[in-house]
């Protein structure tokens, strides 16, 4: 049985020939294991680090595509909305124009004096219901003609208008906000060829009366 000797320490093994501060430095080098820990640590922070990029990246695709759709969708509910006003539109401009020839028929009447009785309230209950759908009519006697809203089926010649004039109403006209669904039908007048307005022909003469008076 061998005894310990106490105070002695082990020594790392030195080579033979090595001198005790070349044992010294071996003993202060890091081992293999401990030399390879910072490198590992290292190569996972990288790893880490590519792994937040390309969520950052896929991140950013899918926000991209979220935001595309929205679009697309926003711009699909705008078409399909107007799609249905549209043909909302189209659907009462052709029920009201089924309707035209009947309120031409309470019209003629009412110019008649043919208008009472339940006739009369029917009558008046419908055009209320046809102007609550937005049909309106136009078209007066003394306006101008203007061929994009009018039709005429007279022609004539007449020595006190100064343009193309609508001088009777044969048949009103009905619009729905900006469309025409029946132009208005009337007879024209123009100015008599060769003939001086009446209007120039007054002034022509407050002229003549005022230069008379001058001369006087």
């Amino acid at each position: 049985m061998t005894e310990e000797t106490p105070g002695f320490d082990e020594k790392p093994d030195v080579p033979s020939g090595a001198t005790a501060d070349d044992a010294e430095s071996k003993a202060a080098e890091p081992s293999e294991e401990e030399a390879a820990a910072p490198a590992g640590d290292t190569d996972k922070t990288v790893g880490l680090t590519a792994q937040l990029d390309q969520a950052r990246s896929a991140l950013g695709e899918r926000t991209a595509d979220l935001q595309r759709l929205q679009a697309e969708y926003q711009n699909y509910r705008r078409r399909v909305e107007r799609d249905r006003a549209t043909v909302k539109e189209v659907a009462v401009a052709n029920l009201l124009s089924e309707l035209l020839p009947v309120l031409d028929d309470v019209g003629r009447a009412r110019e008649h004096g043919e208008l009472v009785g339940g006739f009369k309230s029917v009558a008046e209950s419908m055009e209320t219901v046809v102007a609550k759908l937005g049909l309106q009519q136009f078209g007066k006697e003394g306006e101008p003609f203007d061929p994009t809203i009018h039709e005429a089926l007279m022609h004539s010649y007449a020595p006190d208008v100064t343009e193309t004039t609508c001088v009777a109403i044969l048949q009103p006209g009905y619009r729905i906000g900006e469309r025409t669904i029946r132009p208005a039908r009337v007879a024209v007048a123009e100015p008599q060829p060769g003939a001086t307005p009446a209007a120039a022909k007054e002034e022509k003469t407050d002229d003549e009366e005022s230069g008379g008076t001058e001369e006087v």
